[in-house]
């Protein structure tokens, strides 16, 4: 076991596995092969930026897991991952980047080395994540023609949902992220000004972002700082450009503080003197709905109790919002934060449990104006935790 970077327990991990054999046995699979980075580095620690190159766990109903990786990546996987050397597998350089063949062709090949072809010959299935950011369309064909005794089916985010509910170690990640977090929304707020160039507040953001805390470091973020401004602020996910803020403008700021892949993300509005009035009164509704969506959250609760909730409240400003409400949220790597897997919608049939973690995202995307504010929680014993304290009403300056 290595010790150096373990984030947890071996108690810890082998619950999580443990979790998701149950959860594969549910399903009837024999073995799963897990391609995103996230709950990769959540079953077994490893955290690297290799994931732009093919990459692999596998994870049998029993017996060891073993990881595939590039030779250069594998070689060094044990400073991160507590797997032992002999369950860490590197596969040649010359099968990255070839038109004609694949790195799983390879991968296949080591697992009938290994003799872990078998057990799904025996009537099992073999899950796999169809909708990892990180799995081709090639790697799937790759596997599907060297084992043509493998059933392979869609695991649908098996992993993921295991990783819904949080430990207390979790939490206290998380916590930390939110500090993190915190400390890069006031350096937003504090640069953000009329005359700056955005590029040079993302800048700001981004060092505060892994500066961390003097008690807390932080990582790379999952996604970088966002920033709708003016008229384009009535579309989400726009990033920065070059030029200058302007006055009259409202500037929606989008950004997470994330420390050991945890994530926290928060959102807030910023005014820059006067706005449009419209952006003032979808301000005001925004925040009095949020404000009732988080009183409601509480374990036991329907999630679509919370979407209905902010429907209802919308609805007294005769107002509306399309998309979710927000999202589960935990480790997070590029491309997204989020863990594809509950949206607090009208239609979703989760319920809330503690020590759930979600991202509320309140972003009203009007018609040439827009307003955002959102708030990362847990569902407590009790009702909900904030993982940050910023002001929820329109920030002027």
């Amino acid at each position: 076991m290595y010790l150096g970077s373990q984030l947890f327990t071996d108690a810890e991990y082998e619950t999580r596995l443990a979790n998701v054999r149950t959860m594969m046995d549910r399903q009837g699979l024999s073995a799963i092969i897990v391609t995103d980075p996230a709950n990769i580095f959540y079953l077994i620690g490893y955290n690297a930026w290799s994931f732009y190159t093919p990459q692999m766990l596998f994870v049998p109903m029993d017996g060891e897991m073993v990881f595939f990786a590039r030779e250069m990546d594998a070689h060094g996987a044990h400073r991160t991952t507590w797997l032992p050397a002999e369950q860490i597998v590197g596969y040649p350089e010359s099968y990255v980047h070839r038109p004609h063949v694949h790195p799983f062709d390879w991968v296949a090949f080591a697992l009938r080395q290994r003799h872990l072809i078998a057990p799904a010959s025996r009537g099992g299935s073999v899950g796999m994540e169809m909708d990892s950011h990180f799995f081709s369309p090639k790697a799937y064909r790759a596997l599907f023609n060297a084992i043509p005794e493998w059933k392979l089916v869609d695991c649908f985010e098996l992993v993921n949902w295991v990783r819904s509910v949080k430990s207390d170690a979790e939490i206290q990640l998380m916590r930390q992220a939110g500090m993190v977090c915190s400390e890069a929304m006031r350096a937003a707020i504090d640069t953000i000004d009329i005359g700056v160039r955005q590029c040079d507040a993302a800048a700001a953001i981004s060092q505060a972002q892994i500066t961390g805390t003097d008690k807390f470091g932080g990582d790379y973020p999952a996604i970088v700082p966002m920033m709708p401004t003016g008229a384009a602020a009535d579309t989400p996910h726009l990033t920065w450009h070059q030029g200058t803020f302007i006055s009259g403008e409202a500037v929606v700021v989008e950004l997470t503080g994330a420390h050991n892949r945890y994530h926290c993300p928060l959102a807030r509005t910023v005014a820059l003197g006067p706005v449009n009035k419209d952006v003032d009164y979808v301000a005001g509704a925004t925040a009095e709905g949020l404000n009732n969506v988080l009183e409601a959250i509480a374990p036991g609760v329907p999630t679509r109790e919370l979407a209905s909730t902010w429907n209802w409240t919308l609805a007294k400003y005769g107002l509306e919002k399309h998309s979710r409400l927000g999202y589960s949220i935990g480790i997070g790597y590029p491309p997204d934060w989020g863990e594809r897997t509950i949206s607090i919608r009208t239609e979703d049939e989760s319920i809330l449990e503690e020590n759930m973690t979600f991202h509320i995202v309140c972003g009203m995307w009007m018609d040439g104006y827009g307003f955002e504010l959102s708030e990362s929680v847990r569902v407590s014993a009790t009702g909900v935790e904030t993982f940050t304290s910023f002001p929820r009403d329109l920030i002027r300056k």
